[in-house]
């Protein structure tokens, strides 16, 4: 009886899980670096020097945000390449490369530039994201979490990651998670900049990518695991046979998806149960961001110059 319920939850599961293929896709501008959700907009970060404006829903582009490109050390003009991009209440915050590989980072309102920090500054910033309408949280590749008023152009508080160098960030509910390369997470209180947790143990390498929703944190790093914390139960890991790139999680934490194989499937998984379901197939280089829109639907990119957006059951 045992082997015949087995047998028929495999049966089910062989049964119902599916591929699925992109719903449509977007064309950019460049390669998408970097992309944010502000409402039914979509704001696409590209290596071309321009935030390419999208309706979601929709393939064609309704805008751009262009930065003037910058005299390599060779004097020859070349494309500004912008890393990062966020949205709050009709403002863009923009991060790009600079002299020195250090970063400059912008801020546009009503169709205006303006430049908020130059390479005078010396920021390595590797993530950036609005706390408010008038602060920035940056990480940095020399492992330190900054909170930056804009107005006033000084740092709130500059707290430096004794872990190791800083992979990636999230923000939710005044909090901020950040991964490295040793493999733990770090979580900060956002007003105060204190430690407020920290978890490791399921990831022992570099952690390349990391989503916070709803209480669960999701990882994926160089050591093929696929990692998840959540309140009051034991954290836990799955195994990739690949690198894994990119995660992404459901508004609810209850959907995770991971980037698995050298095919860049996108596998889909229920984080309370660990069991997997679909496959989101279509992806032909590596996948570096994943973001749900909904329970139902998320967008994926890699490194070429298109966005993929999904529909799921």
């Amino acid at each position: 009886m045992k082997f015949f319920l087995l047998f028929s939850s495999i049966l089910f599961l062989n049964t119902y899980a599916k591929e699925i293929t992109p719903l449509y896709q977007l064309h950019t501008s460049g390669y998408v670096t970097d992309y944010v959700l502000d409402g039914d907009k979509i704001y696409v970060a590209t290596d071309a020097g321009s935030v390419d404006i999208f309706t979601l829903g929709s393939e064609k582009m309704i805008g751009q945000i262009l930065l003037e490109p910058i005299t390599s050390g060779r004097g020859e003009k070349m494309d500004t390449y912008i890393t990062r991009v966020d949205r709050r209440n009709g403002k863009t915050l923009i991060v790009s490369r600079a002299k020195g590989n250090y970063r400059d980072v912008w801020i546009e309102e009503g169709g205006r530039v303006t430049k908020i920090i130059d390479t005078s500054k010396k920021l390595l910033v590797r993530d950036a994201k609005f706390a408010d309408d008038n602060r920035i949280v940056f990480a940095t590749f020399d492992a330190d979490v900054i909170l930056y008023n804009i107005s006033e152009g000084y740092k709130v508080y500059s707290k430096s990651n004794a872990q190791s160098t800083l992979t990636s960030m999230a923000i939710t509910n005044n909090e901020i998670v950040v991964a490295d390369e040793s493999g733990v997470l770090t979580l900060y209180d956002l007003e105060e900049g204190s430690v407020s947790a920290r978890f490791e143990g399921q990831n022992v390498d570099k952690v390349y990518s990391v989503a916070y929703e709803n209480g669960v944190l999701l990882t994926g790093g160089e050591d093929r695991r696929v990692a998840v914390y959540q309140k009051e139960q034991k954290p836990y890991y799955l195994k990739s046979s690949f690198l894994v790139y990119s995660v992404g999680l459901s508004p609810s934490g209850e959907r995770g998806v991971y980037s698995s194989g050298e095919e860049q499937v996108l596998q889909l998984f229920n984080t309370k149960t660990k069991r997997k379901g679909d496959q989101l197939i279509g992806h032909k280089e590596i996948v570096k961001k994943i973001l749900f829109i909904s329970e139902n639907s998320l967008i994926s990119s890699g490194e070429q110059n298109e966005l993929f957006f999904w529909k799921i059951d």
